[in-house]
């Protein structure tokens, strides 16, 4: 009983863990450029380090990659779910969604230490609740024109979210996909302890869309 509940409820998990945690950034700066993002920069494996430190094309390249690993496992995984009889698809969506996210932040494949989430993030909302990361991106946008701190747009975006899905959500806070969605807001804040630490001090980096000079 035992192996066949971990297969059941562990293979879709862990093929979503796994994807997440593809380092795409990591990945693409030693291809093409030969650097090891984790040296450069912030030595985060996300898009905004990626931009800054590479250039907009590997930067963007990383944003829609890091995107997608989120978007895939929670669109299509519930597939594999729906086969090996889970007793509630909505709950199989947001647990491999949760599983992608902590890919991205604790990869595997570079030592625990990945992104800050909030693309990852941002594709599980795509494919969990697009009306939500629509909310995202909206104040995500105003709040970085407004700013031109990514690290302020991720984290009311973040925020913004979280508040979006306990009105759109069936059942209000009391659904799962709210309850997930506020656990990936506290993680998307949560991880970005320095930036807010660099913002009190007045020391945080603004985004400038004209990237450094690619290495």
């Amino acid at each position: 009983m035992l192996p066949r509940l971990a297969v059941i409820y562990g293979a879709p998990t862990l093929m979503a863990y796994l994807c997440g945690a593809l380092p795409f950034g990591l990945w693409l700066g030693l291809w093409f450029r030969g650097v090891d993002v984790r040296r450069v920069g912030s030595g985060n494996l996300g898009a905004t380090n990626i931009y800054r430190s590479l250039g907009p094309a590997l930067g963007i390249a990383t944003l829609v990659l890091d995107i997608a690993k989120g978007w895939a496992p929670a669109q299509f995984l519930p597939q594999l779910a729906i086969a090996a009889r889970w007793p509630s698809v909505e709950w199989c969506r947001l647990i491999v969604g949760l599983a992608a996210v902590a890919g991205h932040v604790w990869t595997v494949f570079a030592a625990f230490r990945g992104g800050k989430g909030v693309a990852t993030t941002v594709g599980v909302l795509l494919a969990i609740a697009p009306a939500a990361c629509g909310v995202f991106a909206a104040v995500f946008a105003i709040a970085l024109a407004i700013t031109r701190y990514v690290s302020v747009g991720s984290m009311l975006g973040a925020l913004a979210f979280a508040i979006a899905l306990a009105f759109l959500s069936p059942r209000g806070v009391a659904s799962p996909t709210f309850l997930v969605g506020a656990l990936l807001a506290a993680l998307v804040i949560a991880r970005h302890r320095e930036n807010i630490a660099r913002l009190l001090r007045g020391e945080e980096r603004r985004f400038a869309f004209r990237a450094a000079k690619p290495r």
